[in-house]
């Protein structure tokens, strides 16, 4: 199969993606996240640091709350913790974790092989 995929490929990935990460790539204990939630963990840990809750709602578009809120969810799980500012304690400067970062390498996992099953 060509690196190029059709929209019906494209949308099975998606599809089969969503389903894995719903089945079988949860933390434990965890719910199911989020499309925000996951966005969030992604930009994270995929975008260089530093990130800060102001940032990040700005390059998603949304209000501080709303990420605050996707932050509390990951938290509790330990896939990021947030601290403030040292030079500026407005800020709260959002870190990544080893927890999380095997997380997202897990998630990677799924897509490679999801990808791999559309051969």
């Amino acid at each position: 199969m060509s690196s190029a995929l059709k929209a019906s490929q494209s949308l099975q990935l998606l599809h089969d993606v969503s389903l894995g990460f719903a089945l079988e790539c949860r933390p434990d204990g965890a719910p199911d996240f989020t499309l925000r939630q996951l966005t969030v963990l992604l930009t994270v840990y995929l975008e260089p640091p530093p990130h800060t809750v102001r940032g990040l709602a700005a390059k998603l578009d949304v209000t501080k709350p709303v990420i605050t809120r996707a932050l509390d969810s990951l938290g509790k799980i330990g896939l990021v913790s947030r601290r403030r500012d040292p030079a500026d304690g407005r800020n709260v400067i959002v870190q990544r974790t080893v927890k999380g970062a095997l997380y997202v390498e897990s998630i990677g996992d799924l897509v490679i092989r999801k990808m791999q099953a559309l051969r």
